[in-house]
């Protein structure tokens, strides 16, 4: 019999992004089989076109506001005819969309602070109480209930032509062909906004001591009033990107030297394509979402107590306890590693041997 393994994971964009590894590792272990995708629409912009995705169900944000949206949705994901179901978000609406595809087999997290939640530990079959924090880790530790035993980390995310184009635009027109760095002033939540002052200000160490311009990412009204406001106090060391869809923001993430932003989708983004990546993780704990690899490093001076999870979205205290300097380090650090990287590929490619 046929293969037919489904990842649920609807939403958000980071967590997305985050859950790619899972459907990597799924290929390796099952180069035949058929992998599918149930998610939202704003994150099933990044899995369009994977190398290792089957197919894509994309439902509606409304797919949980009436019995009949549930209904035609679930008949839909029946229809694809799973053998078993990985529940990466661990909630009712995930683990019911799990249930109502028919899958004999629906692999999902015991109950934890952030996984397992709600319905979701009656409704999926098979489950497992990770050892790990990472989230990436965790979703990697789930695959144990298929046999598959893996830490390797890969995400493959595609690029397309038009996205490639657009990058190399604004690489040419805004940077001037030059190596630039970007920040990412936005996030989902008010407690993971960082002011605009400091982001000027990490700017302004960007230029003054590594040569490099600054492109302020921003998506939508609020984010590029807080964009210009970064411009203008950079003392001209900083430039506002143009408007960019997913694809594009990845593509263009992938050309810069260094990112630097607080705990949402384009910084772990950022992390997916390779790009050294600094992260300010404010409310949540920085080992479960930090941005994971040797070349990145993650900042958080605070954390949120236990006893205050319920105002994580709103308790702003852990996010501006980050200072300028402990930022201007952690980008120090990773710019001097690649540095002397460089420098090292220098010496190897002068003496004829590959780099």
């Amino acid at each position: 019999m046929e293969q037919r393994i489904l990842i649920v994971r609807l939403s958000a964009i980071g967590d997305v992004v985050l859950s790619t590894p899972v459907l990597c590792a799924l290929r390796r272990a099952f180069p035949k089989a058929k992998l599918g995708w149930v998610v939202e629409p704003a994150g099933a912009q990044l899995l369009e076109g994977h190398p290792d995705l089957d197919d894509l169900i994309v439902l509606s944000k409304d797919t949980f506001r009436s019995v009949g949206d549930f209904y035609g949705a679930a008949k839909v994901i029946r229809r694809w005819q799973p053998t078993a179901t990985i529940d990466l978000q661990g909630l009712t609406k995930s683990s019911l969309l799990a249930f109502a595809s028919g899958a004999p087999l629906r692999c999902g997290f015991e109950k934890g602070d952030f996984d397992g939640r709600e319905l979701s530990r009656w409704l999926n079959n098979r489950r497992i109480h990770p050892k790990s924090s990472h989230i990436v880790e965790r979703g990697l530790e789930l695959l144990q209930l298929l046999g598959v035993e893996t830490t390797k980390i890969e995400y493959r995310l595609p690029e397309e032509d038009a996205d490639s184009r657009f990058a190399n635009s604004v690489v040419k027109n805004q940077c001037r062909d030059q190596p630039f760095a970007i920040v990412n002033v936005g996030a989902g939540w008010p407690s993971k906004i960082w002011p605009s002052d400091r982001y000027a200000a990490i700017a302004r160490y960007l230029f003054s001591q590594w040569g490099l311009m600054t492109l302020v990412l921003w998506s939508g009204d609020e984010e590029n009033m807080a964009a210009e406001a970064v411009v203008q106090q950079s003392d001209g060391c900083a430039e506002l990107a143009p408007a960019t869809s997913l694809k594009q923001l990845r593509s263009l993430i992938r050309r810069a030297k260094i990112f630097v932003g607080s705990d949402t989708g384009p910084m772990h983004l950022s992390v997916a394509v390779e790009t050294p990546t600094v992260g300010m993780i404010g409310p949540m704990p920085i080992e479960r979402v930090g941005p994971i690899g040797q070349q990145n490093r993650g900042v958080q001076c605070d954390t949120l107590p236990r006893s205050l999870k319920s105002q994580r979205k709103t308790d702003c205290k852990p996010m501006l306890s980050i200072q300028i300097e402990d930022v201007c380090n952690a980008c120090g650090t990773i710019l001097a590693s690649s540095s002397k990287s460089a420098a090292s590929n220098v010496v190897i490619s002068s003496i004829g041997r590959a780099c």
